[in-house]
């Protein structure tokens, strides 16, 4: 943008196509999502502002699907946002299959076709800039990441797209310590639900200490203990292996080389032109493991799956981010368990509070 760019709007007209039954889902709702799906649709209802707090794999997606149904139905615009790509290009599908008569826009910063006029639009927070006043109902999944967490542009941008009498509606695992705070003073309406769909509990974290650890690494070196577990896990599902920095990546894929070249295996970070088709490569069997930045700590899910952190004590893992990375395993019902080994030199004070959320929650459920 600069100063001889012109901006225009227009009113939302809500020219939209009646559709009597938008929804085209036959998959049944457990006791606990019904409850959740009940208030989602109350609060899209009378236009609330509300968080539904609901532990990885609980099936918040599905849960939505009633809510935005009645909205479509009574011509409301919608908008369903989420800071990553990998997030939107995941819940593409889902809602393309859901909703197969309702015209559905896709956009983020790597999509090639063009904004058109439609009723649901499915985005990332950065393209709410480009709306205003424009939709009745704003969804926002994975609501405290980066970028969007604590960023005061993007907070703007969503305020702004949506009418002055419009629905907000966060989704999160792990909200952060705003959205605590509002729910403290009341300021925003609050659903739980710590238990996940399938009823198995959320896998817990097992720590292994490593001596110079962050040495190793560098050194492009890494213990038999990690070659061996690696070995174990990939014989009966796949594995995501997360390292702290980009300039990991190469180290660990080197090392690994070395010790199997028939491993099957690639390296992802957030700007790989290749994201999105080496995600879907390991979705389709193609890898035996992934090694990846905390860019695929939210918002993808694999069918069998197993999660080594290495060194999950460096700074770029809060405690929100690694109880992320443990909600990638078991979330489906056939494969609801697997492993997550956090290798690491020092226990710190995010894993301490990453294991303590991951036992709350458990425990609330087993409660339940």
């Amino acid at each position: 943008m600069d100063t001889l760019s012109k901006l225009a709007t227009v009113r939302e007209p809500n020219q939209f196509e009646k559709i009597d039954c938008p929804l085209q889902w036959d998959g049944q709702l457990t006791n606990d999502q019904q409850r959740c799906s009940n208030k989602i649709k109350q609060v899209i209802q009378t236009n609330g502002y509300h968080l539904l707090w609901a532990v990885t794999g609980a099936g918040k997606t599905e849960m939505l699907f009633a809510g935005i149904a009645q909205a479509l139905a009574e011509g409301k615009r919608v908008a369903l946002a989420s800071p990553r790509i990998d997030v939107i290009n995941e819940l593409l599908p889902r809602f393309k299959a859901a909703f197969p008569r309702t015209d559905i826009c896709l956009l983020h910063g790597q999509v090639e076709t063009g904004y058109r006029y439609c009723q649901l639009t499915i985005c990332t927070t950065h393209q709410l800039m480009k709306f205003y006043r424009a939709f009745d109902v704003l969804v926002i999944d994975e609501v405290d990441v980066f970028p969007y967490a604590g960023n005061k542009m993007l907070h703007y941008a969503a305020d702004k797209a949506i009418k002055t009498n419009a629905c907000q509606l966060y989704l999160t695992a792990t909200p952060d310590d705003i959205l605590m705070k509002q729910i403290k003073n009341k300021q925003i309406g609050v659903s739980y639900l710590p238990r996940r769909y399938h009823g198995f509990p959320l896998p817990e974290i097992t720590t292994v200490k490593i001596k110079k650890m962050r040495t190793l690494i560098e050194k492009r070196k890494l213990p038999k203990t990690i070659i061996e577990k690696i070995a174990q896990i990939i014989d009966t599902q796949a594995l995501l292996i997360f390292v702290p920095k980009i300039a990991d990546l190469a180290s660990v894929a080197e090392t690994l080389k070395r010790a199997n070249p028939n491993w099957r295996s690639t390296t992802v970070y957030s700007a790989d032109p290749e994201r999105i088709e080496k995600v879907q490569m390991m979705r389709d069997g193609k890898l035996d493991f992934l090694i990846t930045t905390t860019i695929l700590e939210r918002g993808v899910t694999f069918k069998n799956l197993s999660v080594i952190v290495i060194s999950a004590d460096n700074d770029i893992f809060s405690a929100s981010s690694l109880v992320q990375i443990a909600g990638r395993v078991g979330r489906n019902a056939a494969f609801p368990t697997g492993k997550v080994i956090f290798y690491i030199e020092q226990i710190n004070s995010s894993i301490k509070s990453a294991q303590a959320q991951i036992k709350k929650m458990n425990g609330m459920a087993n409660v339940d």
